[in-house]
């Protein structure tokens, strides 16, 4: 229950709402108590009035009994008709109460994930977060809704039942209510069973999930390795395993309801034949024996829920535990101020060394260069040479162990960081678009703009050609990460979302690795042109894409082992100058 001391502000903040709940479940057990006991004063009316019938020897008229049972009839049927109408009410708080808190939880477990910085997302798989706001928090609810309501309901149905019951008869409440306690037991280890195996049954569905989508997802190299009915056969193996854990857990719930009648059953019979002896006796009625069998009904299912509810409860606990362990982790980048700033682009690093927290890899050692305010700087070298690290430390999304870096000479971990990242028009390696029209994916970064400014966009990332061939022009939804687009149009559609933003700083991480160069020089001299006051950095591990820049930086190892124009890098006949002869070679191959 520690766990699930934090929902306890939930509680607080509906608080009015659990309370009119409360209250709704009292009256309805209140009303559920007057069919048993005007069911048992019929019986002991009839009892007398067959018994005066047959000691006047004589026809009786039974009008009076007639009127009798009739108003005993209309009160059962009006105390039923209540207890419906409060237990109604009842669920409209309780367990809608229980859904509120379910939409804020999600809400809060989503707003966390959104602070959490990068590294948080490489150490947990995209399934273990999608649990924890999903089913980790349905689990949770139970616990807010059925759970709290069949508890409040448990609780004064049994001290409202057994303190009538007592009343009337000590002896017979008490073997009355013996098999009780056996049935809260056994509901609660079948329970158990029922939720062990039904977890077992989500695992296996959520395997099932998993390979589905990864086939869907890579059906063109299935197809390309004829792998279908490979593929078909492994379906097929955990579509079984899927199939034998449900059985084994229908298995298990076929002892449910047969385990319950049985105790029932057992109460019934107790309740028969001590009754009987108490009647013989003349301590109680007739009609008591029919109103304690009503009740026995009465506390059957809230008794039973003893146990079904710790269960849910014990789920719930694991959960929360779950979803407490995410909600206590502390995003390791944070937002150091709420001081507006406005960048203008000149960008510095010193001696700049990082080493990624998770793999132990030293991804820069001492990286020094300073862009100016207008200039462009590209970035060259082989893949792992730590090209990439550069992107995401000016995007802050990771802090550097060593050095220092400065965004218009102030130390960037010290500005307002949606301000930082709101000026960079940041267009990263592997380009990412949403289930959305091209138009939306293109003004992602905006909000909502005109057309012509999103075909402006487009014009500059040289797309606007391909977009107007599709038929439906840019209200194409594109599909899951933009399956539907090749991988140059994706590219130069991530392009356009960062132009369309009109930063003060561009940064392109080998974004245009996936485009031929005639559309590659097209993109570069249109951003040549729109970026006369814009700082840009340009990574790429192709000379094609870097040698029109201001300065350029070759990596090696996470250190720079070159610098200067790309004439100058020629003339040094030094790893520029190698690379750029090697890629020239397999250009000319490719027009041969």
């Amino acid at each position: 229950m520690k766990s699930l001391k934090v929902l306890n502000k939930y509680f607080y903040k509906y608080r009015g709402r659990l309370l009119l709940g409360t209250l709704f479940v009292a009256i309805s057990v209140v009303f559920g108590m007057f069919p048993a006991k005007f069911v048992g004063a019929s019986f002991d009316t009839v009892e007398q009035a067959i018994g005066q019938a047959m000691n006047n020897n004589s026809d009786s008229d039974f009008g009076d009994l007639r009127n009798q049972l009739i108003l005993f009839g209309l009160i059962i049927i009006a105390s039923s008709l209540l207890k419906g109408v409060f237990m109604f009410f009842m669920r409209q708080t309780i367990i809608v109460v229980s859904r509120y808190i379910e939409y804020d939880m999600k809400n809060e477990i989503y707003d966390h994930y959104q602070k959490l910085s990068l590294a948080f997302y490489k150490r947990n798989n995209t399934g273990d977060l999608m649990n924890r706001i999903s089913e980790d928090v349905s689990r949770v609810r139970m616990y807010l809704g059925p759970a709290l309501m069949y508890t409040i309901n448990v609780s004064l149905s049994v001290i409202i039942i057994v303190t009538i019951m007592l009343t009337i008869n000590v002896r017979l409440t008490l073997y009355v209510l013996l098999p009780l306690p056996i049935l809260a037991m056994a509901i609660y280890y079948v329970s158990a069973k029922i939720n062990t195996k039904s977890e077992q049954v989500q695992k296996q569905l959520s395997s099932i999930s998993t390979f589905v989508q990864e086939a869907f997802s890579g059906i063109r190299v299935l197809k390309a390795y004829v792998r279908e009915e490979h593929s078909i056969g492994e379906f097929e193996n955990e579509a079984n395993t899927y199939l034998k854990k449900n059985e084994e857990l229908y298995r298990i719930n076929a002892l449910f309801f047969p385990l319950m009648l049985l105790l029932i059953g057992l109460s019934t019979i107790l309740t028969i034949y001590i009754g009987g002896q108490e009647v013989l006796k003349g301590t109680i009625t007739v009609g008591n024996i029919a109103e304690f069998i009503i009740y026995v009904n009465m506390l059957t299912w809230p008794v039973a829920s003893i146990g079904w509810v710790t269960s849910l409860v014990q789920r719930a606990a694991a959960s929360q535990e779950r979803i407490n362990e995410f909600l206590n982790q502390a995003p390791e980048i944070q937002n150091p101020t709420t001081t507006p700033f406005n960048l203008k682009g000149k960008v510095a690093f010193k001696d700049v060394s990082f080493t990624y927290p998770d793999t132990g890899i030293k991804a820069l050692n001492k990286v020094s260069f300073t862009i100016e305010r207008g200039n462009t700087l590209a970035i060259i070298g082989k893949t792992g040479s730590g090209k990439s690290t550069v992107a995401a430390l000016l995007t802050r999304m990771y802090d550097i162990d060593a050095g220092e870096i400065l965004i218009d000479d102030l130390p960037i971990n010290k500005l307002n960081l949606d301000d930082l990242r709101q000026s960079i028009g940041y267009v990263p390696q592997e380009a990412f678009l949403f289930s959305n029209t091209i138009a939306e994916n293109i003004a992602f970064g905006v909000g909502d703009v005109e057309a012509s400014v999103i075909e402006k966009a487009a014009k500059d990332a040289e797309v606007h050609a391909n977009i107007i061939e599709f038929p439906k022009g840019y209200q194409t939804t594109v599909g899951e990460r933009g399956i539907t687009l090749s991988g140059g149009q994706k590219q130069r559609l991530s392009i356009a979302r960062a132009i369309i933003k009109k930063p003060q700083f561009l940064l392109f991480d080998d974004c245009l690795s996936a485009v031929d160069t005639e559309t590659e020089e097209s993109i570069l001299s249109n951003l040549k042109r729109l970026s006369n006051d814009i700082t840009t950095l340009i990574i790429s591990h192709r000379v094609s894409s870097v040698k029109h820049a201001d300065s350029i930086l070759v990596l090696e190892d996470g250190a720079v082992i070159e610098q200067g124009k790309h004439d100058e890098l020629l003339e040094q006949d030094g790893y520029y100058s190698e690379m750029y002869q090697q890629q020239l070679v397999e250009e000319k191959g490719k027009i041969v």
